[in-house]
């Protein structure tokens, strides 16, 4: 007998507002049967498909250190560079800029979303 990973949650401030920004990213959808709306302490979204879900969870205290579990996100069209400035468009922010680390066309940048999540954007997969 195994276990397998039934989703991934997020402890936030704000459900909603995190929810969306992350819809945004993945280009997830709200559950069809059961769809988020402000003011929502818990928010369920999923892969089109209904692949991989994110759940939200509203917690009464900050954020205070780095993640220890993060998310590593490879563009799914265009360059990592492109996928920077969209993702910095919708609000995430740059933490660190480790690209080139192991030469040409290596490494990654660190980003935060919106209550400071940090995740990583990585090159195309071809790469």
């Amino acid at each position: 007998m195994t276990s397998f990973v039934s989703h991934t949650s997020f402890d936030c401030r704000d459900a909603y507002a995190l929810s969306e920004f992350w819809k945004q990213v993945l280009e997830y959808v709200d559950d069809p049967e059961d769809g988020n709306e402000p003011g929502h302490d818990e928010c369920w979204i999923q892969r089109p498909d209904g692949g991989h879900p994110l759940l939200f969870i509203e917690v009464p205290e900050d954020k205070q250190v780095k993640n220890r579990v993060h998310l590593d996100l490879r563009p799914s069209a265009g360059s990592q560079a492109e996928e920077l400035e969209r993702l910095l468009g919708i609000g995430a922010r740059q933490v660190a800029d480790l690209r080139g680390l192991h030469g040409p066309d290596t490494g990654w940048v660190v980003l935060a979303d919106p209550e400071g999540n940090e995740f990583c954007l990585l090159g195309p997969a071809d790469h």
